[in-house]
């Protein structure tokens, strides 16, 4: 299986949302996300993981705020308040949820 960010992006320009689901397999899921002015995520119910793939800004996780780049990994627990701020025009990310409804163990 294979994803490429710029084909992901143009499916993404179809939809009228600001992510798109691209691959499942068991508890793993896929998607991609690019929200335009501002992020209205909410806490999800399992862990996830952002790979950063264009753009630059500002991530708050929890009472954290750290900036971020392309290439960039940043990790949130499940249940945790989170979001993108300050963030360029380019910015999209890769968006990876995946375990059990109330985030794995450590």
């Amino acid at each position: 299986m294979k994803l490429n960010s710029k084909e992901a992006l143009h499916k993404l320009k179809s939809e009228n949302s600001p992510f798109l689901n691209l691959f499942e397999h068991g508890t793993l899921s896929v998607e991609i996300y690019k929200p335009e002015n501002v992020d209205l995520q909410q806490p999800h119910s399992r862990d996830e993981v952002y790979v950063i793939i264009s753009g630059t800004g500002e991530f708050i996780n929890g009472n954290k705020k750290v900036s971020f780049n392309p290439g960039d990994f940043l990790f949130v627990p499940a249940g945790v308040t989170h979001r993108f701020e300050n963030f360029t025009d380019d910015f999209s990310t890769w968006v990876i949820f995946y375990g059990p409804e109330g985030g794995e163990s450590k």
